[in-house]
């Protein structure tokens, strides 16, 4: 686990966020370290994917500082393309294009913005497929494969761009459950490699196995930041308790 003391490489200061008059993130200050693994878990509405997206302004937060490797979050075009190229994301749906094959899929953005030829492009593309177990599926096409295979090309894809963090946001929600374990072992597979992640799951004995920290969202607030161990086993919060009640079943 990493313990970097010096500088985070993200950084939330008395963050908040409305939708309308839905106060949904309230002062929320945190960090992430390189080499981290963070966990954010909480029950459905409590702010997790709103606090994920905001990282790379998806959504705009409203009041308070986000700062991403030195850079501010904000509305400035040349911060928002540097933003963009330091995180990765994973999100729910795969969204990958229909009319592009895997391999395409996942060497697109190289080649239009980090100007990559395209047999470069191509080379490292099918290394990241050969990473996730798809590099058999290269000259498919979306509708041929699975729900599985399409997230872990999509797992691809955000890796292509060399982030420095990669963000999940319930990678596994839109799954049946026999592809959720592929999906898992690829994302477990990028932490042992010391990935930076900051992964929103409600899949609690995957966040107990890889996560160096847990981030229990209530109510759009930290209600509380631990490791693992004590967030599972050693729980004394009674909000805590009833919420790993109610998901363990």
């Amino acid at each position: 686990m990493s313990t970097s003391t010096d500088t985070h490489l993200i950084t939330l200061d008395t963050v908040n966020k409305f939708f309308g008059p839905h106060h949904v993130l309230r002062d929320v200050s945190t960090w992430f370290n390189t080499g981290q693994v963070s966990a954010i878990l909480g029950a459905s509405g409590s702010g997790k994917s709103t606090l994920l997206r905001m990282l790379n302004r998806l959504e705009r937060h409203d009041s308070g500082r986000i700062v991403v490797d030195g850079i501010e979050v904000d509305d400035e075009l040349k911060h928002l393309d540097a933003l963009r190229r330091e995180l990765g994301m994973v999100f729910q749906q795969f969204n990958l294009f229909p009319h592009l094959t895997v391999l395409d899929n996942v060497s697109l953005a190289p080649r239009r913005v980090r100007k990559t030829l395209r047999a470069d492009a191509n080379e490292r593309s099918m290394e990241l497929l050969k990473r996730v177990g798809m590099e058999e599926h290269a000259h498919k096409y979306p509708f041929a494969l699975s729900g599985g295979q399409q997230q872990r090309v999509a797992i691809a894809r955000a890796l292509a761009m060399n982030p420095k963090v990669m963000l999940f946001d319930e990678p596994t929600s839109a799954l049946d459950p026999e592809m959720v374990k592929e999906v898992l072992d690829v994302i477990k597979k990028l932490a042992q490699s010391g990935m930076t992640m900051i992964i929103v799951t409600h899949e609690m004995g995957f966040a107990r196995e890889v996560a160096d920290r847990i981030l229990f969202l209530d109510q759009g607030q930290v209600a509380q930041d631990a490791p693992p161990e004590v967030f599972f086993d050693t729980q004394q919060s009674e909000r805590v308790r009833a919420f790993l009640g109610q998901v363990s079943h």
